[in-house]
């Protein structure tokens, strides 16, 4: 082999090499921007996204499951009870425990905490409507940002409108049952004009009453000074 086909090898290996170091830094260069958009993706979203995701994704399996056992005739919460580990049972039991009931209204804070609580816990969004109307706004539409002006221009479909007007309904039937009206207890003293006013004078009464107590009897007596 003569000194210029030996030169003419070296260049060709040279440039080979170098072509495929070309390629793999654009392969590098892509991924990394792939990295970096799902990233920015990821930041978006709320914080606990990936665990609401998840959870609606194992309801949906289980409800699919549980249609497929009625559908065989079998109990959906035997068959569930049956795969239960005994850590997963004394996991329920203590969940079940430590459960709080609804004590009723204690102050408008807790009571619109619970309120919230219980209407999320109730939600099941739609994963398939939730990325086809992202991919249809665009990400820079569907994620409000610092720069958003206004209200998206994210439409409630017909369906999730009826379920929030149901929902309305069931609290106006609640309401009605607590709502009736307290029977007059002829007995009490009447130091009210009217009833708005005689809801005030119980609520300082429950309040204040223990620091009024002597204050109160020495007007009725008329020895107050």
């Amino acid at each position: 082999m003569s000194d210029i086909e030996k030169a003419n090898d070296i260049k060709a290996d040279r440039l080979s090499r170098l072509r495929n170091l070309h390629l793999k830094m654009n392969e590098a260069r892509k991924m990394n921007n792939q990295e970096v958009m799902e990233e920015d993706r990821k930041s978006k979203l709320p914080a606990n996204w990936e665990a609401k995701q998840s959870r609606v994704e194992y309801e949906e399996e289980q409800e699919k499951l549980k249609k497929e056992l009625e559908a065989r005739g079998e109990d959906y919460n035997i068959v569930k009870m049956r795969n239960w580990t005994a850590e997963e049972v004394e996991h329920w039991e203590r969940k079940k425990k430590k459960k709080n009931p609804d004590t009723g209204f204690a102050d408008f804070e807790q009571a619109s905490y619970r309120q919230y609580q219980r209407l999320t816990k109730q939600m099941k969004p739609n994963l398939k409507e939730y990325t086809e109307e992202k991919e249809k706004l665009g990400e820079e539409v569907f994620y409000a940002g610092t720069n958003t002006l206004g209200t998206t221009e994210h439409k409630d479909t017909p369906e999730a409108i009826s379920r929030m007007v149901e929902d309305l309904d069931k609290q106006i039937a609640k309401r009605a049952k607590y709502s009736r009206r307290r029977i007059h207890d002829e007995d009490d003293d009447i130091d009210y004009i009217n009833e708005r006013n005689m809801k005030f004078n119980k609520k300082l009464e429950r309040f204040y009453g223990q620091y009024t107590a002597e204050i109160k009897q020495n007007l009725e007596r008329g020895t107050a000074i």
